[in-house]
């Protein structure tokens, strides 16, 4: 047994090919089986339906937009309504393209999105090892993986495609290669709108490391992508910002939500019923969320007193309050956590990550809260590859609470993969 044990981590952890691909097979195993074969044996929730068996438990919420674009393309009136114009061109226009091979809009949809983010695995995995290490290069795709969100990485959604050619962009950029930072970066730009932070994070980045003249080029062509489906815009609505206009329909107003913030720090804090009636219907939230509060406070102030298991402590705390509370406290707990442990966590090592990883992370998070709203924040944060590569980096100096948190999203990755399935929303 001990020989097969070796054998496995020779083969699986210490081998750079293999690991990343082990890592996608493992997590993308456990979405599937949540999706495929546990949902459907559920009973169906209030709001949801009862999923079944097949390609159909991939395609929901903005699926449906992308599937319209593919199949009868945009259509869009400055009227303040949700029109599809909001979805930017390059993910549609693939699934178009696997169509005409015969392909349904699901396979097509969900097989983009799946060898897109088995591919950026390998990206990230190699950029984060030139960069800081083999062992941070694992934990950064052990985090990318298991995150709760990388469940979009799975279903009909951009994550994989969109991950997969921000990164490649970036890395491109530290390695000097700039006809691929333009390629790259001018797709991304044209598959989601935070791509535009791109273009600021190449231009500072290449200003701060004193690049030449060609870095502060690529850093403006990769704005090709976005000003194409500008131009387009121009000539099918006669609006070049119509894809802008189009947000409106999701996000009515630009600029900092400060409601939005506090209706949702409220949510975590006193409890979703709470909050809805005004008053306090149900005291163990409220308790209990004190206690974790209370609980966290002390491991910090006392952290060099303490020893392991007052943190495994803690874990158990946190899984046991995680598995009693409702869907909308996990959706607003994880926008939070990864905003905004995300960017403590990229500024806390600004210093050891590469100029554009930082500057990409802080004007993609500033957009975000320009962006006025905050639905889908974790989404969107997630999709932001700086912030996870700074917390891969940030555990691999914290290994045995790196397994306890990939732990804990492992559980909440099959939660919202299920939830996903009954057509429940989760970012």
């Amino acid at each position: 047994m001990a020989k097969v044990q070796i054998f496995i981590k020779k083969v699986l952890w210490q081998n750079n090919l293999l690991f990343p691909a082990a890592i996608w097979l493992s997590s993308r195993l456990f979405i599937w089986a949540a999706m495929l074969l546990v949902a459907p044996h559920l009973p169906a929730p209030p709001e949801g339906s009862i999923p079944q068996f097949g390609w159909g438990v991939f395609d929901a919420w903005d699926s449906v937009h992308y599937r319209s674009i593919a199949a009868s393309g945009y259509e869009f009136t400055n009227d303040g309504d949700q029109h599809n114009l909001a979805f930017f061109p390059v993910f549609p226009l693939a699934i178009w393209v696997f169509m005409r091979f015969g392909l349904s809009f699901e396979v097509a949809g969900t097989l983009i999105n799946n060898l897109a983010f088995f591919a950026v695995l390998y990206c990230i995995y190699f950029w984060v090892e030139e960069h800081c290490g083999t062992k941070e290069a694992r934990w950064t795709t052990a985090v990318v993986a298991w995150c709760p969100l990388s469940m979009f990485g799975t279903v009909i959604y951009t994550e994989g495609l969109y991950l997969l050619l921000s990164t490649a962009a970036l890395r491109a950029f530290d390695k000097k290669q700039y006809h691929w930072t333009i390629l790259w970066g001018a797709m991304a730009t044209a598959t989601r709108p935070t791509g535009l932070a791109l273009i600021p994070a190449f231009l500072l980045a290449a200003w701060r490391q004193r690049r030449p003249f060609i870095a502060y080029v690529a850093g403006c062509a990769t704005a090709m992508g976005v000003l194409l489906f500008s131009l387009y815009c121009a000539i099918q609505f006669g609006d070049a910002l119509g894809f802008l206009h189009a947000q409106h329909g999701w996000r009515p107003s630009l600029g900092f939500d400060r409601q939005g913030w506090l209706d949702m720090l409220l949510q975590i804090a006193i409890g979703t019923s709470n909050w809805e009636y005004s008053a306090i219907q149900d005291y163990l939230h409220p308790l209990f969320f004190g206690v974790i509060v209370g609980y966290g406070y002390c491991l910090w102030h006392f952290r060099k007193h303490l020893n392991f298991p007052v943190v495994y402590g803690f874990y158990g705390l946190l899984l046991c309050f995680l598995i009693v509370v409702d869907d909308w406290f996990i959706y607003n707990l994880l926008n939070a956590v990864i905003f905004l442990g995300g960017s403590y966590i990229l500024w806390h090592l600004r210093t050891q990550l590469t100029p554009v990883t930082v500057i990409y992370g802080l004007c993609g998070i500033s957009l975000l809260l320009a962006s006025g709203g905050t639905i889908s924040l974790g989404r969107l944060t997630y999709g932001i590859v700086s912030v996870s590569v700074a917390c891969g980096v940030f555990l691999s100096r914290h290994s045995r609470q790196g397994y306890l948190s990939l732990g804990l999203f492992a559980i909440l990755l099959v939660r919202l993969s299920v939830k996903f399935a009954q057509e429940l929303w989760v970012g």
